[in-house]
This record gives C-alpha cells, sequence and structure tokens, in this order.
C-alpha cells in the first residue's frame, strides 16, 4: 500500500499513550485495520501514513480525542476506540465531545458503576426526557432505550420527583407461547417481563426493589392491565411498543395523569405483531409528531453500547434494508421477490 498522506502532531507521555493505543496497541491495530492508515510514534510525535487523505485526517481525529479522554482521567476501552472511528466517519463534530458525554453520569447501580449517555444519541435522549413530558425512543436493539429510561425513572423516584414507577409492556411473544406453562397469569407473564425485572435488579438492588413492589410503588405489569386507570405522579414506561396495536397505544397514552412522566421505546424493525397488523408505534409517530411537548428521538447503530459485533450486525440490517427495502414477515410477499432476485444475482 503506497502511504502518500501523513499527519503528524505532539504525542503525550507513555502512560497516556499506552491508554490510547491499548494493551499490546491492541486498539492502535483496531485504528489501523478500520481506516486503513499506519501509526509511527517516535522522538515524542504520532504519525499517521496512509494512501487516502482523508483516512488519515479521520484517523488524527480518533487518537487526538482519545487523547483528551485520557488527560480527563478516563480509562480507554473498546466501547470509546468504536465510538471515536464512528464519529469520525460520520464527520460529527468531536471537539471535546466524548468527553462531554463521558461526564453526564444519571445514577449508579447497587455496585457503584455509573449509568450515563456513551452516545451523542444517547444524550440527546436523555436531555430530551428530562425536558419533554412524553417520550418516544425509537431505535434497535443494545441503544440502552429501556435502561436508560429505567435509570431515569429510578433517579426521579429516588429524589421523590414521583411517587411510583410503572413499567408495561404489550403481552406479544417474540414467536414463542406463553400458554404451557405452569401458574396463574403473572407467572406465566414474568418471564416475558423479565428484561425490565434484570435492570431494575442491577440499578436499585433485589432487596430495595421487592420492598418497593410490596409497597406498591414498583410495578411491573402487561399492557392490558393499564387500561381503566388514570396514572398520576408516576414515571411510566411502555417498552417493546412497537408491539403494541394503535388502539392499546391510543389507550395507555390517555392513562396519563397529572404529575406523571411517560417514556416510550421500541424498536421498528423486530415486530412480533400478526401479519396485517398496524403498529401502534408507527401511528403514534404520525399523529403525535407536532405536539410540543412530546418528544421523537431516534437512535442508530452509532448508539449501539453492546459488543462492537452488534454494531455491526445492525448496520448490516440497515444497510440491507435501505437497498431491498423494509423487508420482513409483515411483507412476505415482497420477501420472496427479493429472494429471487437475490438468486438471480
Amino acid at each position: 500500500m503506497k502511504e502518500d498522506f501523513e499527519n503528524s502532531f505532539e504525542a503525550l507521555s507513555g502512560e497516556h499513550m499506552m491508554n490510547v493505543f491499548g494493551q499490546f496497541d491492541i486498539y492502535q491495530k483496531k485504528i489501523e485495520k478500520e481506516l486503513g492508515v499506519t501509526f509511527i510514534l517516535r522522538d515524542g510525535m504520532v504519525r499517521i501514513k496512509g494512501s487516502k487523505s482523508f483516512a488519515v485526517e479521520e484517523a488524527a481525529a480518533v487518537v487526538k480525542e482519545l487523547m483528551r479522554l485520557s488527560v480527563s482521567g478516563k480509562e480507554i476501552d473498546e466501547q470509546s476506540v468504536d465510538y471515536a472511528i464512528a464519529l469520525a466517519r460520520e464527520k460529527k463534530e468531536r471537539v471535546r465531545l466524548m468527553e462531554e458525554i463521558d461526564n453526564e453520569i444519571i445514577c449508579h447501580t447497587i455496585s457503584g458503576k455509573p449509568i450515563k449517555p456513551k452516545t451523542l444519541g444517547q444524550r440527546d435522549y436523555v436531555d430530551a426526557i428530562r425536558k419533554k413530558m412524553i417520550v418516544f425512543g425509537i431505535g434497535p436493539a443494545g441503544t440502552g432505550k429501556t435502561f436508560l429510561a429505567m435509570a431515569m425513572a429510578i433517579t426521579a423516584f429516588k429524589n421523590e420527583e414521583v411517587s411510583r414507577i410503572i413499567l408495561t409492556r404489550p403481552a406479544i411473544e417474540a414467536g414463542e407461547k406463553l400458554g404451557f406453562l405452569p401458574g396463574d397469569l403473572q407467572s406465566k407473564v414474568d418471564p416475558y417481563l423479565r428484561p425490565l425485572y434484570d435492570a431494575l435488579y442491577q440499578i436499585m438492588g433485589p432487596d430495595s426493589f421487592q420492598k418497593n413492589m410490596e409497597k406498591g410503588l414498583i410495578e411491573v405489569a402487561p399492557l392490558a392491565y393499564m387500561r381503566g386507570r388514570t396514572l398520576d405522579n408516576a414515571y411510566i414506561i411502555l417498552d417493546e411498543a412497537q408491539n403494541t396495536t394503535p388502539s392499546q397505544m391510543k389507550m395507555f397514552l390517555t392513562r396519563i395523569g397529572f404529575g406523571s412522566k411517560v417514556v416510550v421505546t421500541g424498536d421498528k424493525t423486530q415486530k412480533d405483531l400478526s401479519y396485517g397488523t398496524v403498529s401502534g408505534l408507527d401511528t403514534a409517530e404520525r399523529v403525535l409528531k407536532n405536539i410540543e411537548d412530546i418528544g421523537f428521538n431516534y437512535l442508530t447503530s452509532l448508539d449501539v453500547v453492546r459488543h462492537p459485533l452488534v454494531a455491526k450486525i445492525v448496520k448490516a440490517y440497515e444497510d440491507y434494508e435501505v437497498r431491498h427495502g423494509a423487508v420482513d414477515k409483515e411483507h412476505p410477499v415482497r420477501s420472496s421477490r427479493v429472494k429471487k432476485n437475490d438468486r438471480r444475482k
């Protein structure tokens, strides 16, 4: 590979550069592979060489951002490196950006780990939750939609901004049936609501969670349980909203009383509704988009904070759907046509 372009700047101390480039230069190798550049660290200077000028500039931006984070006291991890590369590729404004996000702590888990937005999209989502009465968080798996909403709810509860937390999901199974499970209705729906319980355990701890559940201050229930109720002074989270029908969504949103805050989360690419059923999330997006105190926040593959491979999987699906159109089980005829076209290729 002919390296015609170069960028150089002053390096930090050895300790900071070890933090930036990782143990055994694992992050350096990752940046080199992702952007097609070569690093040379010599005589207190970082030199970046590559065959494409934009790649060299992107690599320089990534390293400088990671250096800023290191100086601020952050231990660089793989997620930080991946996000810095993603920002560079998207040509996002980067000056002090990641450092500012990193300093915004919502609360701590029971083990003391800070919970905070890790991406631009997550920061905007959290800001919207603070400012709006109703917020829709829409995006793919792994973007922290539910977990951040839970952290905000628990923080508001602990600060006595609300008197209770209500967490709900529509009772639609992802291709499986719960009817065969033993026990009463609550026993049957508990496995489906398990992700909500897991987040509560992690943030509150099982003892605090159980005590508040027994007092009725925290409620985890299927969406059907919301009918006929008025929910005052509560923090309400509707999860998996892509699986609601329009009538269910309308029923839920009209339960909201005084002093309440609502967060609705959903992934429009993972609907488990039967064929031909319109999603309540899609309808709400069209009907409510112009109401001032309702916010719609959209997270993307850039905001995925699970294993780096998850972000690549989400991005691959996004690209596929852009090329072929929104193909899923709701469009079986269209899906078969795409498959035939793929075979022809």
